[in-house]
């Protein structure tokens, strides 16, 4: 965002929890998309949302707001967190032409500060939560979870084998399932763990990725 659109904007540049440097770097990606994403909810959402029963939930990196919007409209009460002010504007702007009330978290999650316990279902669909030595991102994720809630992690199938690239992002730096998984104590059943078919909604970024990896589990206690 320039100067001018961070005056005006609902989601100031001064209000945001997180490293700036990653603020930069998404509010440039979004703005460089007249529209990142399909604007349709994530497939494994819908399908590994059907038997709960809507409550409080946590939507991590929300973006342009499709999975917040359709949460809202399933009855959950949302809060959804992003890094980015313009992906931000846009999601409010869907949420307010819905007609549907959402609560907007302008921060990094490792940075957010939630309370913990706080949600009956946490979900990051395809989160880029950087990793560090104290597992910061994986603990928010857990932390967050009330007991008898639900985390659900979906993410890109092969990720974290791949290669770092010259001028690209390296996977050893982030967060995948398979380090969420490895954290989960006896306080956690996990219902699922698996590599699945994508649902690919049609239009948006990252249609090339064909499959999926599930992680939904169950807080205990």
């Amino acid at each position: 965002m320039n100067a001018d659109s961070a005056e005006s904007s609902s989601f100031p540049d001064a209000d945001y929890l997180g490293n700036p440097q990653v603020l930069a770097e998404w509010d440039l990606r979004y703005t460089d998309h007249e529209r990142m994403w399909s604007g349709n909810p994530n497939g494994s959402l819908v399908a590994e949302t059907a038997g709960l029963t809507p409550g409080r939930v946590l939507d991590v990196g929300c973006g342009e707001g499709a999975d917040a919007l359709w949460l809202a409209q399933a009855g959950w009460q949302v809060t959804a967190l992003e890094v980015s002010g313009v992906a931000l504007e846009r999601a409010a702007a869907h949420a307010r032409e819905a007609g549907v009330d959402i609560t907007w978290i302008h921060a990094g999650l490792a940075e957010a500060g939630l309370a913990p316990a706080s949600f009956d279902l946490v979900s990051a669909h395809y989160p880029v939560l950087q990793r560090t030595l104290d597992a910061a991102a994986e603990h928010a994720l857990l932390d967050a979870v009330a007991p008898g809630g639900t985390l659900l992690v979906v993410h890109h199938a092969g990720m974290e084998e791949a290669h770092a690239h010259e001028g690209d992002f390296d996977p050893a730096e982030y967060v995948w399932p398979a380090m969420v998984a490895a954290m989960l104590d006896e306080k956690w059943v996990v219902e699922l763990d698996e590599l699945r078919p994508r649902l690919v909604p049609e239009g948006g970024n990252g249609a090339h990725h064909k499959d999926d990896i599930i992680l939904r589990a169950r807080k205990l206690c």
